[in-house]
């Protein structure tokens, strides 16, 4: 897997190098609809637990570079700051509610292919995200507590996800992404506190589905030069 990401990476360069035309970039936001597989240690034995949906919108927002080989086939890759987790109701505490986040910094690598003077196709790839600002709240006799961590130990640093989805004119895209590993650490432990206790958690595998929007990021930038924005107020 490792040799065949190298090995797009120096072809995509190369290619880059020769057509710096085909080369464009992308800004992107996105509605995500988030869950959880999470099993816990309940009793000596692991039991699934039940959790909600998730939805977020703030803060994501993403840059892309896409270079486009024809009007058919192409590569993407760029940076992307999301907001993810999940959320649970966890009975074995006696706590009502626990939601668990964190801020991360993705860099993708994904093909695409369809037509793209239509701004129609399919995509697909893998990412690497840095969890950098994680929250843990929980609800307890009916009272919300927080608390928050820089790069904690609480979850996993790196987290690798693949992704798949599907392109719309005019701009909006829907799209799966699967994490390949666990969110949090399960060899975390702080003090004799059980919700500071993260061997409790045998699997806490995310997924979810988003909503995005993305448009050249030259186009956008249009608004704001003085005949856009004349044009913008306008309408």
């Amino acid at each position: 897997m490792k040799k065949l990401i190298v090995l797009i990476a120096i072809v995509t360069s190369i290619s880059f190098a020769k057509a710096q035309s085909d080369l464009y970039t992308v800004t992107s936001g996105e509605l995500i609809f988030g869950w959880a597989d999470v099993e816990q240690n309940i009793g000596g034995q692991n039991q699934s637990v039940r959790g909600n949906m998730r939805f977020t919108l703030f803060f994501h927002l993403g840059q892309y570079v896409h270079y486009d080989f024809s009007n058919n086939f192409g590569l993407y890759s760029g940076g992307a700051i999301r907001n993810v987790g999940f959320i649970t109701e966890d009975t074995d505490l006696d706590l009502e509610k626990e939601k668990h986040r964190s801020y991360s910094l993705g860099i993708p690598l994904a093909v695409k292919f369809g037509a793209f003077d239509k701004h129609f196709y399919f995509f697909g790839g893998a990412e690497y995200e840095l969890m950098f600002h994680y929250k843990y709240k929980w609800w307890e006799g009916g009272t919300k507590y927080k608390t928050s961590e820089w790069f904690s130990d609480r979850t996993n640093l790196f987290m690798p996800s693949v992704f798949a989805g599907v392109q719309f004119p005019k701009g909006l895209n829907v799209k799966f992404r699967y994490y390949l590993d666990d969110f949090l650490n399960s060899n975390y432990k702080k003090g004799n506190d059980p919700r500071n206790d993260y061997s409790r958690y045998k699997k806490t595998q995310m997924f979810h589905v988003s909503v995005c929007w993305q448009f050249r990021t030259k186009e956008i930038w249009k608004v704001f030069e003085e005949d856009g924005w004349q044009a913008f107020n306008a309408r």
